[in-house]
């Protein structure tokens, strides 16, 4: 049960503070802590707002555009990457912000996305440095014994202006990145693919068309079976 409730805090969080195809030059206008936030804290509110909906289809609507509205998914398909994305032809680089776009929203929807408490959160600080902005918050679950470790989840998350506005660029609970986790996972992939970009890609509209399969097997009631 622990596990489950983790896992569901992780894709949470990630939507809580959490786009377009071409990069866009990003405004040289200096992020401020109150701005970052009222932005912070809205998007905690529209979270908490989208997980009391019962209607699964309209839920899902709001937290696709949580994601997509943001979560700085160009800059996160670039990160994950890495090393690779400059061996990578300018058609692929393209394909592949669609293809992670596609799997990102569909990697939630397999996730229970009802907690079993009452779930509050309190932002602790903003720190400004010169390309980014660090929060520190906590997420609290009500009804859990005190002892209980996650009672209070502490996290911290990485905000960046871009030219559509304020985006989450990366999410850390306790020493995990999921900016680093995800790359550790495609890293995987192009090693298993030999290094050859045209096989990833074939492996990861493989997985993406599967999840999508599944997650609409779910929605007609048909999953599991």
């Amino acid at each position: 049960m622990k596990s489950k409730i983790f896992l569901q805090l992780i894709i949470f969080t990630f939507a809580f503070f959490a786009a377009g195809m071409a990069e866009a030059a990003v405004p040289k206008v200096p992020l401020e802590q109150k701005e970052v936030r009222e932005w912070a804290e809205s998007r905690g509110n529209e979270l908490l707002s989208a997980l009391s909906e019962s209607d699964m289809e309209y839920k899902y609507a709001l937290l696709d555009n949580l994601f997509t509205g943001y979560v700085d998914l160009d800059f996160l398909a670039k990160f994950v990457m890495g090393k690779y994305w400059k061996v990578m032809t300018a058609d692929e680089q393209l394909e592949f912000r669609g293809l992670f776009r596609r799997y990102v929203l569909e990697v939630y929807k397999t996730y229970p996305l009802t907690l079993d408490y009452r779930v509050s959160f309190q932002i602790f600080s903003v720190q400004v440095q010169p390309q980014k902005a660090v929060v520190a918050a906590q997420i609290h679950q009500e009804g859990l014994p005190q002892n209980d470790p996650l009672q209070d989840i502490l996290v911290q998350f990485d905000v960046r202006r871009t030219e559509s506005g304020l985006k989450l660029s990366d999410l850390k609970i306790g020493e995990t990145s999921l900016a680093m986790t995800y790359r550790g996972k495609f890293y995987r992939m192009m090693a298993e693919d030999d290094g050859e970009v045209a096989w990833f890609l074939e492996d990861f509209r493989q997985i993406i068309d599967s999840l999508e399969r599944r997650n609409d097997l779910a929605r007609d009631g048909e999953f599991p079976y």
